[in-house]
């Protein structure tokens, strides 16, 4: 390693073991090159269909128009665009700044940062971690007068302009007659004195309880709640919102709500059945009166099970009222299932009635299929990092899980938009990250246009190019 410097590292040559007689030495002058080159299919989604442009209307900005540099829309882009890359911290920004390909995807009109107006910026096209960090930490009643937390989002209009995003993108998708909409609750671990923590026994920590729910892969409501609540505090209010904007945009679909046992509750099935008027499939506790109706199920299900010597299951469908809770009998259907390690009833009840929902397909086509769920849940906190909520206050916390989700619906019209017809049309998120966007890539900016040139080694460029061409035909 020849020293060139000892104060900056940057400045050193390595090398490393020869490669027959030649020698094997990198350094980092490179020039501007940058990781994150298939990034640019990230900023042709999200204008060709306004996703980042659209939640900027949802923020009041009081800063004075001569002093800023950096507009509403540019922060949004560059903190999303940001997660959807894989950069989780505001603190990546700081050396994200300096980025020109970077600059370049979220919009900037000076990539290389020359013309900013103080000189310890110049060279730094986007905003650093703390401006970032004052528009995530402002509050709600944030003013012209507030020395530094100007920019001031409505939170009920966020919260709507997501579920009407993800609606729009699926009724450009084509959506399917029956409008499946999941709703689970999840645990957000914390590991500070939050706004908002308490102790959750069946999580056994401190955390949130953030409510989600999707209409099959496309997110209607991530709401950050704390912990000291039932699993389903909020749903009928989140419905409410949700299922008014469903029969607007999709006018015609039979709406369908699905949960576990923990949104099984006398208030919600009887919304769904009085008021809302829609259908749902939501799973039932068991208890001794319940296992009883399917007590002879359960005895073929076991013969079953010794005869084939593998699992067996045998289902039934009756209508059931609970002693005191319920306010009417209701269809219930149970399954009695034989495994290797002994009975597995399950319960569901429906008001989705014969003979086109006999129990099986309720159960093994319907119910079941609200696991699928589980991995968009999953997609947001491990992907793009929704459980990143160690700012103290919850409204700020609440802005970050909304922020991973507009990443997440970003990524989502890749698969749905860009990725159709190939081999990636079901990737997780953090598959599309580093299929497609981790892209090594030499920055040209000239006067009349920006160049970015990847490598030619890169082994996904079929699909990349595929992906390109669908952005180009999709007609919004």
């Amino acid at each position: 390693m020849s020293k060139q410097s000892v104060c900056d590292n940057t400045q050193y040559s390595f090398e490393f073991q020869g490669l027959g007689k030649r020698k094997v030495v990198s350094d980092f002058h490179g020039g501007s090159i940058t990781s994150d080159g298939g990034g640019l299919l990230l900023r042709e989604v999200d204008y060709r269909l306004r996703i980042c442009e659209r939640i900027a209307d949802c923020f009041r900005d009081y800063r004075e128009g001569y002093r800023t540099e950096h507009s509403v829309v540019e922060v949004i882009r560059q903190r999303i665009y940001g997660i959807a890359l894989g950069y989780e911290d505001l603190n990546d920004h700081d050396d994200l700044r300096k980025d020109p390909g970077f600059a370049a995807m979220v919009g900037k009109s000076d990539p290389t940062g020359s013309d900013r107006s103080r000189e310890r910026d110049r060279g730094c096209a986007l905003a650093g971690s703390s401006t970032l960090n004052r528009f995530e930490l402002s509050p709600v009643d944030g003013n012209s007068l507030h020395r530094y937390r100007k920019i001031v989002g409505d939170y009920s209009e966020i919260e709507n302009m997501i579920t009407e995003l993800s609606l729009e993108q699926l009724a450009l998708d084509g959506p399917p007659p029956v409008l499946f909409i999941d709703a689970d609750a999840t645990d957000d671990p914390l590991h500070g004195r939050q706004e908002g923590r308490f102790f959750h026994g069946y999580y056994d920590s401190y955390c949130y309880l953030p409510l989600y729910i999707f209409a099959g892969d496309y997110l209607l409501c991530a709401k950050l709640r704390p912990s000291k609540i039932d699993a389903c505090d909020g749903v009928i209010d989140e419905l409410k919102r949700i299922v008014p904007m469903v029969r607007e945009k999709l006018p015609g679909v039979q709406i369908v709500f699905r949960g576990d046992s923990g949104f099984c509750r006398e208030e919600i099935l009887k919304w769904c059945e009085d008021e809302a008027g829609i259908d749902y499939v939501i799973g039932l506790a068991k208890n001794n009166r319940l296992l009883k109706k399917i007590s002879v199920e359960l005895e073929e299900a076991k013969a079953g099970y010794e005869k084939e010597e593998k699992p067996c299951r045998v289902f039934r469908g009756f209508y059931h009222r609970t002693l005191e809770s319920w306010s009417r009998y209701r269809r219930v259907i149970g399954k009695a299932e034989h495994l290797e390690k002994g009975s597995n009833p399950r319960f569901v009840v429906t008001s989705l009635e014969m003979p086109e929902y006999e129990p099986r397909k309720v159960y093994e086509d319907l119910y079941c299929a609200r696991g699928e769920m589980e991995n968009r849940i999953k997609e947001q906190q491990l992907c793009l990092f929704a459980d990143r909520t160690s700012t103290h206050w919850l409204r700020s916390n609440q802005l970050r899980v909304w922020l991973s989700g507009l990443a997440y619906i970003l990524l989502n019209a890749m698969r749905s938009f860009a990725l159709r017809g190939t081999e990636m049309a079901r990737a997780r998120c953090d598959s599309i990250r580093l299929k497609l966007f981790k892209i090594g890539a030499l920055v040209k900016i000239s006067v009349r246009r920006v160049h970015l040139s990847m490598s030619s080694g890169y082994p996904y460029g079929k699909i990349f190019e595929r992906a390109f061409l669908n952005l180009q035909r999709l007609q919004v």
